[in-house]
């Protein structure tokens, strides 16, 4: 399973910008996928997930509110809408397979899938004025 993220780009802060994740085979619906984050000097963090079974999804507390996930399954697509962008969302985006919490409804959790090595090359984001 190949991953390929596009839509980054530059913006000010407060402004938005929309990532989408796009699967070059068909995604099981059983997969969770989620958005990671590597700002400069970081380490690459998850910071939210869907589980495009149940629709659920999760956020790390910093994006909470601000971003939102969403999946279109029929189009193999998995999207970050971000809004309300500061300077500390800077970085390189990465969308991956994701743990699952097999209950029910099924949930998603912010680990990357271990299993999973094939990392595609992520997009870029940069907020500032």
């Amino acid at each position: 399973l190949q991953l390929v993220e596009s839509g980054g780009g530059w913006a000010l802060p407060g402004g938005s910008l929309r990532l989408s994740c796009t699967a070059s085979d068909l995604i099981p619906d059983y997969y969770p996928i989620g958005w990671f984050r590597k700002a400069p000097g970081k380490e690459r963090e998850a910071i939210s997930c869907i589980n495009r079974q149940s629709n659920r999804t999760a956020y790390t507390q910093s994006v909470s509110g601000r971003f939102t996930i969403s999946a279109d399954n029929p189009e193999n697509t998995v999207f970050l809408r971000m809004r309300y962008l500061g300077p500390d969302d800077t970085g390189v985006y990465y969308c991956a397979p994701v743990k699952v919490l097999t209950i029910v409804p099924p949930l998603c959790l912010l680990e990357p899938d271990p299993s999973y090595d094939n990392w595609g090359q992520g997009t870029e984001v940069t907020v500032t004025s």
